[in-house]
């Protein structure tokens, strides 16, 4: 067993209580490492430190190609490390090795590019108002930024945040879940190894009530960057907005994924089977709102029933698994909560719809993959974020009434629409209400396109030029040339 303890100021720093809290595998139940359980003078302590590294200036008055290089060489260590980062997930968050692999590579990506973007820090000047008038823009870190990171991709969540922030200039704090951070810390201790100043990353880990609040509350931070859910991230908005702090939120999603009659229907199939399933439906653009034309709604659904049937349930580190266990027992009631609701409410259901258990299952936390038929918009599945492998059906006749049903919700994270119309996909991209629309795919982009939210699903982008600017003050100045009394 691993014994962990927080990453301040460059080094290890154990608890002030001197508690840990264990972290059980969800897969099996076996104890995999202790972590500190942090206290608001351990909180205090990572905000300090930033603050310090920050004023003194040497990571932030360094050159953009300089901090570029350190994260380039950080992308490389993350890549010797691979193995490391990915069986961290896995074991902790109950993913797949092959996806938490995977989940590394995106990772090693999102630092390459937010390290291009570091010699892109850069201000204009304007010269065209007269001989004796000069102005021009400038942008700075906004200074010590708070990265909270949500337990469903622990090393990903980090990655569209901690390589931007240091792009700008920033110090950070990042508080991992208590759930997730193993890999987190281990970012941190490689970053050092890259180059990255003592100081410059701290890791404080515990609760949201003990280090979160004590940390999103404390004057040494500047701005906020959250991943989580709406609930918390409501919270975390009003407290921002009673210390004037700059906020960016990635928060709860509820997508719909259209299927058009005149679409590939296997490939949409085996897509949004994929964008239901994956990260075990832990996902917040998951596929699982599924809006099928009435006419092959039929041939869809058993299609899809079909495919996720043979979905392979395991252990994480099982080669052969697809989906593993939910992230913890408190996850697995709130699916089944779910699931209970969707019968009770009228909803049809044509697969799963109950805890996977015999023999090894007994010890996790599983589901399998659960679909409803018949749903209709006013149904509780429907409406609201499940967050597990649970995908609903509903069936639209026009445009117009699938559009209307995928605007029918208080979420704009992601959606999906599947048709050979380019038309009538450019129209449903101009009119969803989301940050992401995939086209003929599903939970499939480019390191170079950010991802936000509209509604209920936040405010602030991560990852893109946009994901750099959320780290970024743009200021002005203006200069009277030859100035006479």
């Amino acid at each position: 067993m691993k014994t962990y303890s927080h990453w301040i100021n460059g080094g290890k720093v154990p608890p002030s209580n001197n508690i840990h809290l264990e972290r059980h595998s969800p897969a099996d139940g076996t104890l995999l490492a202790s972590y500190p359980e942090g206290t608001a003078e351990d909180a205090a302590a990572a905000v300090a430190s930033a603050r310090h590294a920050f004023d003194g200036g040497a990571w932030r008055d360094m050159a953009g190609d300089a901090r570029g290089a350190i994260l380039m060489r950080l992308a490389d260590l993350m890549e010797q490390n691979a193995e490391t980062l990915a069986r961290l997930d896995a074991e902790e968050a109950g993913k797949p090795i092959q996806a938490a692999r995977k989940e590394v590579g995106i990772s090693v990506g999102l630092t390459r590019y937010a390290a291009s973007q570091a010699w892109g820090v850069t201000g204009r000047l304007m010269t065209d108002s007269g001989p004796e008038k000069l102005g021009f823009v400038m942008h700075q870190p906004r200074g010590v930024a708070l990265l909270i990171v949500a337990w469903n991709y622990p090393l990903l969540c980090l990655m569209q945040k901690l390589p931007y922030a240091l792009a700008a200039g920033c110090s950070v704090v990042v508080k991992p879940s208590e759930l997730t951070p193993g890999s987190t810390l281990e970012i941190a201790r490689l970053a050092e190894e890259a180059g990255v100043p003592a100081g410059q990353i701290n890791v404080a880990v515990g609760t949201g009530p003990a280090v979160g609040d004590a940390l999103t509350t404390a004057p040494g931070i500047d701005m906020v960057s959250f991943t989580g859910s709406t609930a918390v991230g409501r919270r975390v908005a009003k407290i921002c907005a009673d210390n004037f702090k700059h906020c960016a939120l990635e928060l709860g999603g509820k997508g719909a994924n259209i299927i058009f009659a005149d679409a590939d229907i296997d490939a949409a199939v085996e897509a949004t089977f994929f964008g239901y399933v994956f990260n075990k439906g832990e996902e917040c653009c998951s596929s699982a709102r599924i809006l099928v034309e009435a006419s092959i709604a039929e041939e869809f659904s058993a299609k899809l029933a079909k495919r996720s049937e043979r979905v392979t349930m395991g252990h994480p580190l099982d080669e052969e698994t697809d989906m593993g266990p939910l992230v913890s027992e408190a996850q697995l009631e709130r699916v089944l909560g779910y699931i209970g609701k969707g019968k009770k409410e009228g909803a049809r259901l044509i697969l799963g719809g109950a805890r996977r258990v015999g023999g090894a299952y007994d010890a996790g936390y599983f589901v399998p993959p659960t679909i409803f038929a018949d749903v209709t918009r006013e149904m509780t599945v429907f409406q609201e974020e499940i967050f597990g492998p649970v995908a609903t059906i509903s069936t639209f006749e026009t445009l117009d009434e699938a559009l209307a049903l995928a605007n029918d919700t208080d979420y704009g994270l992601a959606n999906g629409v599947w048709t050979k119309d380019f038309d009538k996909a450019m129209v449903l991209v101009r009119q969803l209400k989301g940050g992401m629309t995939y086209v003929n795919t599903y939970l499939e982009s480019i390191v170079q396109l950010p991802l936000g939210g509209m509604k209920q699903s936040g405010m602030g982008h991560e990852n893109g030029i946009e994901g750099l600017k959320e780290f970024l003050e743009t200021r002005s100045a203006f200069f009277r040339l030859n100035a006479k009394p």
